[in-house]
């Protein structure tokens, strides 16, 4: 009887602290690059719309970070308040690509 106890007692705890831990996601917090080296110290590949397909004469790259929020935050003229660039200088929906 108090081996099951203590194992409830451990157990519940365990499993509401798996409940509330939440992984935060890309789109949630669009995050700002100022260059293309920023940007792939964390998206190796890149960052790009879901659908974007890459415009070069050699292998395409196919394994970069698809997300529309990130792509967005990362594309535009450059900003003077900020200091951000338009990173995806090729337009073809693919920001920063690298293989």
């Amino acid at each position: 009887m108090r081996l099951a106890a203590a194992i409830a007692a451990v157990a519940l705890p365990a499993s509401l602290l798996t409940a509330t831990v939440q992984t935060p996601s890309a789109d949630a917090a669009a995050r700002h690059f100022k260059s293309c080296a920023a940007l792939n110290k964390v998206y190796h590949h890149g960052v790009g719309m879901p659908g974007a397909k890459d415009h070069t004469s050699g292998k395409r790259v196919t394994n970069f970070k698809k997300s529309a929020a990130l792509y967005k935050a990362n594309n535009g003229p450059r900003n003077p308040r900020t200091g951000e660039y338009d990173l995806d200088r090729d337009n073809d929906k693919i920001a920063c690509e690298k293989r």
